[in-house]
């Protein structure tokens, strides 16, 4: 299966709520609040999926990478969903797969990549991830064709 593009295509969908200040003075929302959404998507996911308030677990996923590719502009007051897909589960790493949609379109406005590394909550040391994790984006997962 190739990776998500379209809506359809992604497993699960949220919604978030654009706020005023996510714009900029060019009228549609600053390119780096893509990469919050991003971050409320996965995270609001993790949370709705395993039932725990993630903060609390003693391994907690930290993002070591992201990467956007922006297609066109999102705007407040119109709310964006977020498409997640997994792309690939590791022993310490997730990789995500995030498509923003506004409006009735099929077509992204943004697709963006982002990796997650579990570490110990207290001492930050690399570890492998929770059970609960993993349970919860399982279901996610799409390979991705060879390159």
């Amino acid at each position: 299966m190739s990776q998500a593009t379209l809506r359809t295509e992604f497993p699960t969908l949220r919604t978030i709520t654009t706020r005023w200040e996510d714009e900029d003075v060019y009228g549609h929302v600053n390119n780096v609040v893509y990469y919050s959404y991003f971050d409320t998507a996965v995270n609001g996911y993790l949370m709705e999926a395993t039932g725990t308030d993630i903060r609390k677990l003693d391994a907690v996923g930290l993002v070591v990478e992201t990467q956007c590719t922006f297609k066109r502009s999102l705007g407040f007051p119109e709310d964006v969903r977020a498409g997640i897909a997994v792309t690939k589960i590791g022993g310490t790493s997730i990789e995500y797969r995030i498509g923003l949609f506004q409006g009735d379109t099929d077509e992204p406005a943004a697709i963006g990549r982002f990796v997650h590394v579990y570490v110990d909550a207290e001492t930050r040391k690399v570890i492998r991830i929770p059970q609960s994790i993993k349970d919860a984006v399982t279901p996610l997962l799409q390979e991705s064709e060879p390159s």
